[in-house]
């Protein structure tokens, strides 16, 4: 099994038991080799409530930690518009370190519950 299909085993394994509702959207993130994309999620309307990515930031100087950091500063902020003020973590089958934990832990300093 290649490290993609692994990945993804272990998304749909994590989507069988989290769902994003009107009142608590899903928080889904992805994660490239350049940057990280985040977005809100409504599954009961297939709806994205708000969204963020690191092609946003740019001219972006810092480390990709850094980066990540910005971007769930972003989504916070986003949401916020939205009026969302908490939500259900998806890691989308990548561990939760790393860019992936920067991205919640500024998703959580711009003012997200989860």
């Amino acid at each position: 099994m290649t490290t993609y299909e692994a990945r993804r085993r272990r998304h749909r394994r994590v989507r069988g038991k989290i769902s994003g509702t009107a009142e608590r959207p899903r928080l889904v993130v992805f994660r490239s080799n350049r940057g990280i994309f985040a977005q809100l999620v409504d599954d009961e309307r297939g709806h994205t409530v708000a969204s963020a990515d690191w092609l946003a930031l740019r001219p972006f100087s810092g480390t990709k930690r850094e980066q990540a950091t910005a971007v769930g500063k972003a989504l916070a902020e986003s949401a916020r518009a939205a009026g969302v003020t908490r939500c259900v973590f998806d890691r989308g089958g990548y561990l939760y370190h790393g860019r992936v934990k920067a991205l919640a832990d500024g998703a959580r300093e711009g003012g997200l519950e989860f």
